[in-house]
Formats: C-alpha cells, sequence, structure tokens
C-alpha cells in the first residue's frame, strides 16, 4: 500500500474495498476536521469537513446488502 502521507498527524487511509491508487484517502485527525484527497495524488489539494459534516456525508451512503 503506498504511503499517502499524514494530517494533523493522523495517517490518510483508503477503503479495503478499493484500488489504494484509484479512489479518495480520509484522515480523522481527533479534535480536527476531517481530510479527504485524490489518492492517485497525494500532494495535490485536500478538502477539509467538520465532523458535523463528514457524519452527514456517511450517513447518506447506501449500505450495501
Amino acid at each position: 500500500m503506498k504511503n499517502l502521507g499524514t494530517y494533523r498527524g493522523a495517517p490518510f487511509v483508503t477503503s479495503s474495498y478499493s484500488h489504494p491508487s484509484e479512489c479518495v484517502a480520509v484522515a480523522r485527525p481527533a479534535g480536527a476536521p476531517v481530510a479527504v484527497l485524490d489518492s492517485k495524488d497525494p500532494s495535490g489539494p485536500r478538502l477539509e469537513f467538520t465532523r458535523k459534516a463528514w457524519a452527514a456525508f456517511l450517513a447518506d451512503i447506501p449500505q450495501s446488502a
């Protein structure tokens, strides 16, 4: 697995269901915003979400059967 770096001390991780170089990576540092990046470009821009916004996003993702 490719090292995607860290955000405020938390490592960026990818889903175990996706190819590590073709998806997004997420870092969830304690007490800080959640950061998301494109794993194909780990030095590129990062999006930051409040924990509340991130939780709302995850709640809207359909669960697979």
